[in-house]
């Protein structure tokens, strides 16, 4: 009885943090098993994978539009077709990501005329660059020479004739050449004038008189000084272009010769005709199967 047991232990022992959890770190929680990247990588920061307000569809749209390549498709329909989640869901995560400054959308319209949306991805809201990068980016020409001139602006398309003689063209440039004895701000170059003739043309054509197309062209212009007044014809050329006439009468051709005036033998009151005779009035005066007295 007097054998001491010298398996039982003196006293309880402690714990040994090192022997029972590797560098002093507990079990439960996530563990790290990272390898460095060194390609095919994208840097995404805490502030939006840790943000305490987005969902979590929001913040992984958030990765996958960082991560692609610029120009690449981030609208509802081509996200919807790539994830799982439905396009209503996905509208909602944008609109999440749109409200706290991750994306910035805009309507513009393209050179085609045709409308598209515009997405901007911000990797860090409020960056002073975010807002400078949503305005559209236009190709500046850098100028070799400090005396070389600004390129032209093109001009606005005219109405163009059906018949281009040059009979019709040489009557409308006469017309743009008069304007400026109206007003000598509407002093046109000749490339102006060759531009805007056609649609010159066009009003003659339409059996509109040379002074009511001047009138046309120069009534109630502005008082300020005209900085493109070809663009400012141009407009009105087209704009203002009347309706072609209903009935046209018939035209005698050219060639068809002009008769001579002739004197009446009944009356000796003048007329045209090929030869001598009696006019219209006194040829009808002869009774049918009459004899003149």
């Amino acid at each position: 009885m007097d054998t001491k047991n010298p398996s039982a232990p003196l006293r309880a022992q402690s714990r040994l943090a090192r022997k029972n959890h590797p560098d002093g770190k507990a079990f439960a929680g996530v563990t790290h098993d990272h390898v460095r990247h060194t390609e095919n990588f994208t840097v995404v920061g805490n502030d939006l994978v840790q943000h305490p307000e987005l969902s979590g569809l929001a913040i992984g749209l958030a990765c996958y539009i960082q991560s692609v390549r610029p120009g690449t498709a981030v609208d509802i329909k081509t996200l919807a077709a790539r994830f799982p989640e439905g396009p209503t869901r996905i509208a909602a995560a944008l609109n999440e990501l749109e409200a706290h400054g991750y994306l910035i959308r805009s309507r513009q319209r393209t050179a085609t005329g045709r409308i598209v949306t515009r997405t901007v991805s911000c990797n860090r809201p409020g960056h002073r660059t975010a807002t400078r990068d949503t305005a559209p980016r236009r190709p500046t020409r850098r100028r070799t020479d400090p005396d070389e001139a600004a390129p032209r602006k093109r001009l606005p398309a005219v109405p163009q004739p059906s018949c281009t003689a040059p009979a019709l063209l040489q009557a409308a440039a006469e017309v743009l050449t008069g304007l400026r004895r109206r007003d000598p701000r509407l002093l046109l170059s000749a490339t102006d004038a060759e531009h805007l003739a056609p649609g010159v043309a066009a009003w003659l054509e339409h059996e509109v008189t040379p002074t009511a197309v001047r009138h046309a062209l120069t009534a109630n212009l502005p008082d300020e000084p005209l900085i493109r007044p070809a663009a400012l014809l141009a407009h009105r050329l087209t704009a203002q272009l009347p309706p072609p006439p209903l009935f046209r009468p018939p035209v005698s051709p050219a060639h068809e010769p002009r008769h001579p005036l002739q004197t009446c033998d009944g009356c000796d009151r003048a007329f045209r005709a090929p030869e001598p005779g009696r006019c219209r009035d006194c040829r009808s005066e002869v009774p049918p199967g009459g004899r003149l007295a």
